[in-house]
């Protein structure tokens, strides 16, 4: 069976079955085309920043990639193996034209995708990439031999470590005073690489990796959820590591073990990040509507406001614009720091974690203790031969009046309802016939009573 996703987030799919060569050269070529347009209509030589996590088709899609956007005009900066933020730190660093980053994220190592950046080095937004999409059926644009693009191979990971060691909130010295011992999963990809080279640079000497080796070979399922990750919480618990740091193949996405070896919800990563920041700058948070109202709670200990989105990386961008957010993120792990760039960055994450605790001499478990205890629950519900729509719209509808306990409905992903204890955020599935039923209460038992509630009144109508 083949498997390819083709959308507004890029080009996805199993190797082999779905994602060939063809198809990576038909949709690297319809990039540069674009890009190289959009750059000679502003003046400009087109430059496209290029990255991969360690995947073991890494390498081949990569050298089909390059290849294909020198061919239709482009220079390429070749940073290899390179975490997404990395990438999207290059085009920014290098006034690049775009970027392209060749990894699928948190899914199996069968997988692999390009995710597509604008000049930014932010994902494409929905109108871009549906001007690269119509552009893969046309035919290739290629220029004559004396237009060629450039090629040039260079490692960007110091340069992003740089700018964030050049943030005035980050303090490297309290950091290596403090002493830290960490462990680090490094799902044999680029976090084992980019991790401790960044642990190195802020001053911490006693350092683990495990799954270190940056072979594409995944030691468990990469996402970086508790049920995957006995390894290192094992490792945290027994070597009384003050923490431990847990990314996904490309190091977007930041989870972290509390001293003592207790996974910390990937929920409250960005939470953690927030209350850090806002203790040294003001500004507005941005995260999407499927997030922890822990944010909430925090941003009034400091009278911040906060602002929701719809799903996706690209909204809380999007958002953050709109409002000049200080911080952003999505509850998956992500920090979105907009002094380094607008993505989501495990390595700005990391350093803002550790210059924190460093500074005020806590333990992560006893910050963690003093933040908001909620729990999620995340059900399917399928809605084969249904009318999705119509049962969202039947759901918003019976909320919009509103009611005791009903602090609000939104429309703007889904149908989010806001309740006095909790909340439930219900939207369909972009790739399967199914409504994704997020809940949020102060217990798992309340969180899964929730959302077991709203499938029944989906289903009721």
């Amino acid at each position: 069976m083949k498997t390819l996703m083709v959308t507004i987030s890029g080009v996805r799919g199993i190797f082999g079955a779905g994602l060939d060569a063809a198809t990576i050269v038909r949709f690297a070529g319809a990039y540069g085309t674009w890009t190289r347009r959009r750059a000679e209509a502003a003046g400009r030589r087109p430059l496209v920043v290029v990255g991969r996590d360690a995947r073991v088709t890494g390498d081949v899609c990569a050298r089909l990639v390059t290849a294909t956007l020198q061919s239709v005009g482009c220079d390429v900066l070749d940073a290899g193996l390179a975490t997404t933020p990395t990438v999207e730190m290059g085009v920014v660093l290098e006034h690049g034209s775009g970027g392209i980053i060749l990894s699928a994220s948190h899914n199996p190592a069968q997988w692999n995708a390009l995710k597509l950046l604008n000049e930014t080095g932010e994902f494409l937004d929905p109108d871009q990439a549906r001007e690269v999409i119509a552009l893969a059926d046309e035919e290739a644009d290629t220029v004559s031999y004396d237009r060629l693009g450039s090629y040039e191979a260079r490692d960007l990971l110091d340069a992003h470590i740089d700018a964030i060691l050049n943030l005035d909130f980050i303090d490297r010295d309290a950091i290596a005073r403090r002493g830290f011992r960490v462990a680090v999963d490094g799902i044999n990809s680029v976090g084992a690489i980019a991790l401790p080279r960044l642990l190195d640079r802020l001053g911490v000497t006693d350092v683990t990796v495990l799954n270190g080796e940056p072979n594409g070979l995944f030691a468990h399922n990469p996402e970086p959820l508790p049920a995957h990750l006995t390894g290192i919480l094992d490792e945290v618990r027994t070597s009384g590591a003050d923490l431990g740091l847990v990314v996904d193949p490309d190091a977007d996405r930041l989870a972290f073990v509390a001293d003592g070896g207790d996974y910390v919800s990937e929920e409250l990563t960005q939470v953690l990040a927030a209350d850090m920041l806002w203790r040294v700058k003001s500004g507005p948070f941005v995260t999407n509507l499927s997030s922890s109202r822990a944010i909430e709670d925090v941003a009034a200990r400091y009278g911040e406001q906060t602002y929701r989105s719809a799903v996706g990386e690209v909204n809380v961008v999007v958002k953050m614009h709109e409002v000049g957010a200080a911080l952003g993120g999505e509850g998956n792990g992500g920090v979105i720091l907009p002094d380094l760039h607008h993505g989501r960055d495990a390595l700005a994450g990391t350093a803002m974690i550790l210059s924190h605790l460093a500074t005020t001499g806590q333990r992560l478990s006893e910050w963690v203790a003093d933040l908001p205890d909620y729990r999620i629950a995340k059900h399917k519900l399928s809605v084969d031969g249904l009318d999705a729509k119509a049962l969202l719209a039947a759901l918003a509808t019976k909320y919009a009046a509103g009611g005791d306990g009903i602090r609000g409905v939104s429309t703007v992903d889904g149908v989010k309802v806001d309740l006095a204890d909790g909340w439930v955020h219900v939207r369909a599935s972009n790739t399967e016939p199914i409504l994704r039923i997020y809940a949020e209460a102060p217990s798992d038992e309340a969180a899964d009573a929730l959302a077991e509630r709203f499938k029944a009144e989906l289903l009721a109508g």
